[in-house]
């Protein structure tokens, strides 16, 4: 009898603990959000400078990583019940949070002036980035965690694009 009872609480706090797992916080909700559109961020901001420096393929070639960043994030916000109805992938340079919206205006601003800045843009979206993601993986659950270790992998690949691009423009 000892041992069923034993069992059954090991199945209870199995079940429990993975439930738990499966539920985030509404601020973890709200840094899934943030994380989701700060790729939105850096891809939006690629497209658009790679329009005006065709030959930077830095741009191009970036974006379509940042493409799959956002598509794994996105995949963690429907997974979490992150609501994202308002996001619209499509529309280049339009967030739902006003902050990356601004922050999206700012940096397409100051990569128009010249390649130069343009190239020195990209060192930032990717510092921020990574540092934002070591932020927001604090506390999230595994699986979350996992996908901005890789996230972040892939930024710091991208800020050495970014410092090699602006060192041979110096």
């Amino acid at each position: 009898m000892f041992k069923k009872i034993m069992l059954g609480m090991l199945v209870v706090m199995s079940l429990t603990g993975s439930l738990l797992a499966a539920t985030l916080t509404p601020t973890q909700k709200a840094s899934l959000l943030f994380m989701y559109q700060e790729e939105k961020v850096a891809r939006d901001v690629y497209i658009t400078l790679s329009k005006q420096y065709p030959t930077a393929t830095t741009f191009s070639n970036i974006l379509l990583s940042e493409q799959s960043h956002m598509d794994a994030v996105e995949k963690l916000c429907i997974k979490y019940g992150v609501d994202i109805a308002n996001v619209n992938e499509a529309e280049v340079g339009v967030f739902v949070l006003p902050e990356l919206q601004a922050l999206y205006n700012t940096l397409v601003i100051q990569g128009s002036v010249s390649l130069l800045e343009g190239q020195k843009v990209g060192v930032l979206i990717e510092q921020k980035d990574i540092t934002d993601i070591l932020a927001a993986e604090v506390g999230m659950p595994s699986d979350v965690v996992k996908v901005f270790e890789n996230l972040r992998a892939g930024s710091y690949s991208h800020l050495d694009a970014f410092n090699k691009a602006v060192a041979a423009l110096l």
